[in-house]
């Protein structure tokens, strides 16, 4: 079987390795296997990388997908040079350059799917209005503070103050992709999936979070937990409605933004303590789900949106995300944020 994985590497589409299973192309009257208690199968790991943005392009308008010509142009190969390498632009002198190599980097869509954004409700791939005076929180990007505790930004944090004033996924408690509702970035955009005949766990790379998903016959049957026990991840209930897993979650606590899958630069708004997140699982080929979800958050959001990203099954393991066993990172980071401090003292006097 052939195989391939896709990445993006200094802004080229390129093909290499042999990492993911051949993509089955989706079709509406596709028969997906079954577990042996009957329902569909959604067991394995799968990837939801992509490159197509959260939020539409302006000069998309409504449009939902590319049009052939753009579709082209995506999928153009790299420019090469002679010795048959993809031509990259030298770093400067002395600089490293970026955290991360960009062959690290796994955003590219996998699969056939030319959308123009991930959001598809409201009809401009926008999300809707803020309601008035809800708190939107910044990252910030050296020392200066941008918001008050409790710090809802999932990277970059509020502050240097303590770890208090860090991002949640440096903290360890919110991987920055996980969601729940997932939303693609740079790496680790995966997730496994398990099932028996009463429950699903949705288990994501980042920080290895597990959603212990307990299934009921319908939605009219679903019970929630009391309105007093609040989690990061919500909690989470779901039905089969037809070939279709349904996963509604609840319950989420205050100490989250309503809706993290935004660029980084941009603000993240709300508390998610109302929030409602209806998400569907669908299989509709060999080797792909269709993944919606929908936010229904109306103390943050003037209406509701809702999101579509395709995830493509890969052939491999899912391995664990140790994310705070010994997090000197967090200790360095802190330690430098002391010495800065010092060494500006040092300067005024």
């Amino acid at each position: 079987m052939n195989k391939i994985i896709l990445r993006v590497m200094s802004g080229a589409l390129l093909v290499a390795g042999c990492s993911f299973s051949t993509l089955g192309s989706a079709t509406d009257n596709y028969l997906g296997p079954r577990t042996e208690w009957g329902q569909p199968d959604l067991q394995g790991v799968w990837s939801f990388s992509s490159n197509i943005p959260m939020e539409r392009p302006e000069h998309f308008g409504d449009r939902e997908f590319l049009n052939e010509e753009e579709i082209t142009a995506a999928l153009a190969p790299p420019p090469v040079m002679n010795d048959g390498n993809a031509e990259q632009a030298p770093l400067p002198a002395g600089e490293v350059g970026k955290t991360y190599d960009d062959f690290w980097n796994e955003q590219t869509a996998i699969g056939s799917s030319f959308r123009t954004s991930h959001i598809v409700y409201p009809k401009n791939g926008h999300l809707p209005e803020l309601q008035d005076g809800v708190a939107v929180q910044f990252g910030t990007r050296g020392s200066e503070k941008t918001a008050e505790r409790p710090a809802r930004h999932l990277a970059r944090g509020i502050g240097i103050d303590g770890p208090e004033d860090r991002g949640l996924s440096e903290r360890c408690l919110v991987g920055f992709n996980a969601g729940p509702p997932f939303t693609p970035s740079v790496y680790n955009n995966n997730v496994q999936i398990f099932q028996n005949a009463d429950t699903v766990v949705i288990m994501t790379e980042m920080i290895h979070e597990a959603r212990i998903v307990p299934l009921y016959d319908s939605a009219d049957d679903l019970v929630s937990l009391h309105d007093d026990i609040r989690l990061y991840s919500g909690d989470s209930r779901g039905y089969w409605e037809g070939d279709t897993l349904i996963v509604v979650t609840k319950n989420f606590n205050s100490l989250t933004a309503s809706f993290g899958g935004l660029a980084a630069d941009s603000g993240l708004p709300g508390t998610s303590y109302d929030k409602v997140l209806t998400e569907k699982f669908s299989r509709v080929g060999p080797s792909i789900i269709d993944y919606e979800f929908t936010v229904d958050d109306p103390s943050t959001y003037t209406d509701k949106f809702t999101g579509i990203i395709p995830i493509a099954e890969i052939d491999g393991l899912l391995y664990e995300y140790a994310c705070h066993e010994g997090n000197y990172a967090m200790l360095y980071m802190l330690r430098g944020a002391r010495v800065q401090e010092a060494d500006a003292l040092a300067t005024s006097n």
